[in-house]
């Protein structure tokens, strides 16, 4: 009860250590105790409990975060178990092309230059709060102009989209007017022809790793992946910049944090070359 609660502030102390002992960040507990001294709080205010006890325990310390990334091996451990899955075409596209959901979910089939063999990445749908209600909201511009690009139309990718393309038109005559025209333009929609929500993706995404058993990343360090996988083959940080849409180089330049550490052993490598004596790693 709430009087329990207030006369012992340690049952709340003991609920958030049984939760970050099943395996829960520090994080999501702190996001836990926001929402639970928050209700208390009405509860003190209205008379109900003369103190909030949320007031009286510590809540863990915030995690610093640091993204993971997917090598080129788990790539493609990844494509094999991801077929099939309602988020394959997500994940392909961030792997390949380094797309940020909003990108992802907002390209339209004007985009796809099947004949020159180019994808024009420059169309997004967010989601943001109007009035107070989440609301996805469709836009014909990116993030930022230079997020505003073309890119060659991988054989991969063009064939995944062609059976799309084929599937979305049988799954619309076998529907009949059951089937949403809202979205035709779209190419990332459900068997009923419903868009696709951003928040699917990065919510479905890490709980397909988990159901997988592989390492769990976030949808969006798919991106981090490919940029990583870009830099480790060669390819300089300006083509990596315009590959992705970066708008300032210094945030693609970040990305050699990321990168594993066999890439880094061919970095040392090449600086112990310019010194004499040197011993290679």
């Amino acid at each position: 009860t709430l009087q329990d609660m207030e006369q012992h502030p340690k049952y709340i102390q003991d609920f958030y250590q049984h939760e970050l002992d099943r395996g829960l960040t520090a994080n999501t507990v702190i996001h836990y105790h926001a929402n639970i001294r928050k209700c208390l709080q009405y509860a003190f205010q209205i008379g109900m409990i003369r103190s909030n006890p949320a007031d009286r325990v510590e809540r863990p310390r915030k995690e610093k975060f640091k993204s993971e990334i997917y090598s080129g091996e788990e790539l493609e451990q990844l494509f094999k178990a991801i077929q099939g899955d309602p988020s394959e075409f997500g994940v392909i596209m961030a792997a390949f092309y380094g797309l940020r959901r909003s990108e992802v979910v907002g390209l339209k089939w004007d985009a796809i230059d099947f004949e020159n063999k180019k994808i024009s990445i420059q169309h997004t749908v967010v989601t943001a709060k109007v009035n107070g209600t989440l609301t996805e909201i469709a836009r014909d511009k990116t993030k930022t102009k230079s997020s505003c690009r073309t890119l060659p139309l991988i054989p991969a990718c063009e064939q995944m989209l062609n059976k799309m393309k084929k599937e979305q038109e049988q799954n619309r005559k076998v529907c009949g007017k059951s089937y949403c025209t809202d979205y035709l333009d779209y190419i990332y929609v459900d068997p009923m022809g419903k868009r696709i929500r951003p928040d699917f993706l990065s919510q479905h995404f890490p709980d397909f790793l988990v159901a997988h058993q592989m390492k769990r990343i976030r949808f969006h360090d798919l991106r981090h992946s490919c940029a990583s996988l870009l830099y480790a083959n060669g390819v300089s940080l300006k083509e990596i910049q315009e590959w992705l849409g970066h708008s300032d180089i210094s945030t693609t330049s970040n990305i050699y944090t990321h990168l594993d550490f066999s890439s880094k052993v061919s970095s040392a490598n090449a600086i112990v070359n310019i010194f004499p004596e040197n011993a290679k790693v």
